[in-house]
């Protein structure tokens, strides 16, 4: 049976952490970092009979903006629709349905969220990022 579920206290945060550490959008971040950004996110876990198998968070203000991030499926468990439930029910969270802008950033999955509405930008030139090393 498949449950989502937006208690933090089921997350398996060393399961989160050893797949964000090898993946290109979030290498090398310790457990205290996952732990830190699961504490300031909406958060999103995905069971298996009671087996965490992917999590997802948003960053909002609940009203007028939310971010999707870390998005993942383990590996053993792709290709089988469980992504699509995982952001269906985000999409669905009642906590978030004021929300007016959503984003994201993906480079491979953009079929995926364009099944949610998701498309690119209508204006990239007016989005601007800082990133500090």
């Amino acid at each position: 049976m498949v449950a989502i579920s937006t208690d933090k206290t089921k997350l398996d945060v060393p399961f989160i952490q050893n797949f964000l550490k090898d993946i290109y959008w979030a290498a090398g971040r310790t457990i205290e970092e996952v732990q830190r950004t699961i504490d300031a996110s909406v958060c999103f876990g995905i069971y298996l009979d009671g087996k965490q198998i992917g999590f997802a968070r948003v960053i909002t203000d609940y009203v007028v903006f939310a971010y999707l991030m870390d998005v993942f499926i383990d590996e053993e468990h792709r290709g089988k629709g469980y992504s699509s439930i995982l952001i269906d029910a985000m999409m669905n969270e009642p906590q978030l349905q004021e929300v007016k802008i959503w984003r994201l950033a993906t480079t491979d999955a953009h079929f995926l969220y364009e099944k949610f509405g998701f498309t690119k930008l209508n204006h990239p030139e007016k989005m601007m990022e800082k990133i500090v090393k």
